[in-house]
């Protein structure tokens, strides 16, 4: 059986388009600030890491003389 599309039924269709592009991209703001609130992290615990070697070598140089 074939169904008429009625203007109606044209403008439910594309609202519910509309609210499902909306979720989507409320969804990908979120995982934007979730990546970089990530970086932000890796970028502390990196710097963490390149100066705790830094101070450990210093400390070797400083009690080999």
């Amino acid at each position: 059986m074939r169904e008429s599309w009625t203007d109606e039924r044209l403008d439910d269709l594309s609202h519910r388009v509309d609210e499902g592009f909306r979720r989507i991209d409320a969804d990908i703001r979120e995982l934007r600030s979730e990546t970089a609130a990530f970086h932000r992290m890796i970028l502390q615990l990196g710097s963490g890491v390149i100066v705790t070697f830094a101070v450990g070598f210093a400390g070797l140089i400083a009690t080999q003389l």
